[in-house]
């Protein structure tokens, strides 16, 4: 793969561009390591972080809304016991054959009322509608709602609370700790990098006419300056998500473009990117630097997390020379 260049800061950093439809994602059809037996302890009074005190008594058919809580409850040794999953839940490859529920932000009660479940998971604000999860409750069934992850210290706090929760508080501290561990050797990594790259993630839908940037209070942007680049959203005072236009792009004057690798497939790959308009004109367009990651493992901030970073580092600075994890084959 020819290596291009782009400018960031006041020299020039060698990067690999995203070309191929695979190249820069991470293979995942590997089964997590199993977590140790452990019988979950019931029941369970919890504080979820609506302020909701709910009472687990059963795991036996557990049922995540949202597909990064689908891949916690399997690091927590718990996965034979989820009943069914949204569309969103992509990893592990156990959670891909079973039952779906519909999408997390579509979903209907009585859809995942339907598969007997004895105890709902769900992240604030990514369930929708909002009715749903009353109606659940309404039905009986214990429903822990928890903060999406948007701090690079959520990967270890989510193992934690989901955990404790479903009655096996051991395995999630322990799982917290290795994460944890992977995540603050990624960060050492980069801890004296001098030159970081102004890194925007774009999230494109065409199929759903969606084109947003993320800024602060997302998920890219914590794992964006953990990687040793500068989120060119956050910096360019963007809130949240925000729609794509040319003047955003502008203002954050992007070295990289990073995208879920649903969205970039589904745009065409870097010719359809470059159609966007306003992409074409910002460094990251002009070097093709674009990289495209699994959307659970991107958006997630999930166990894998320290993976991902690594992966990232080697995207983003070619010149530490770090092995990233094992990768697919280019296209």
């Amino acid at each position: 793969m020819q290596r291009r260049a782009f400018l960031g800061g006041a020299a020039a950093l060698a990067v690999t561009p995203f070309i191929g439809s695979s190249l820069g994602a991470l293979a995942h059809d590997a089964t997590p390591e199993a977590s140790p037996a452990v019988a979950p302890v019931l029941p369970v009074t919890y504080t979820d972080d609506s302020g909701t005190e709910v009472t687990i008594t059963d795991v036996s058919r557990i049922i995540p809304l949202n597909g990064d809580l689908a891949e916690i409850v399997w690091a927590v040794g718990l996965g034979g016991n989820v009943a069914a999953v949204d569309i969103s839940a992509t990893y592990p490859e156990e959670a891909t054959k079973l039952p779906q529920i519909g999408y997390m932000l579509a979903l209907n009660a009585e859809a995942v009322l339907s598969f007997q479940p004895t105890v709902v998971l769900g992240n604030i604000g990514f369930v929708q509608p909002p009715e749903v999860i009353e109606q659940i409750k309404a039905a009986g069934v214990p429903v822990v709602m928890f903060n999406p992850a948007t701090t690079i210290e959520d990967p270890g706090n989510r193992l934690r609370k989901v955990g404790t929760a479903l009655g096996v508080p051991q395995v999630g501290e322990a799982k917290a700790t290795e994460v944890e561990k992977q995540i603050a050797d990624a960060e050492a990594l980069v801890a004296n990098v001098t030159e970081k790259p102004r890194v925007l993630f774009v999230l494109v839908r065409p199929e759903q006419g969606i084109q947003l940037v993320a800024g602060t209070k997302t998920s890219p942007d914590a794992i964006i300056p953990a990687a040793g680049g500068i989120n060119a959203g956050a910096d360019a005072g963007i809130v949240g998500y925000q729609p794509l236009t040319p003047e955003a792009l502008i203002t954050a004057s992007p070295d990289i473009i990073i995208l879920q690798q649903g969205g970039y497939d589904a745009v065409g790959g870097a010719e359809g990117l470059l159609k966007i308009p306003g992409i074409a004109e910002t460094p990251a367009g002009q070097n093709k630097a674009f990289f495209a990651y699994d959307d659970q493992l991107l958006l997630g901030l999930g166990p894998r997390t320290g993976e991902l970073l690594m992966q990232m580092i080697a995207d983003f600075h070619p010149e530490l020379g770090v092995a990233p994890p094992a990768a697919s084959p280019a296209a």
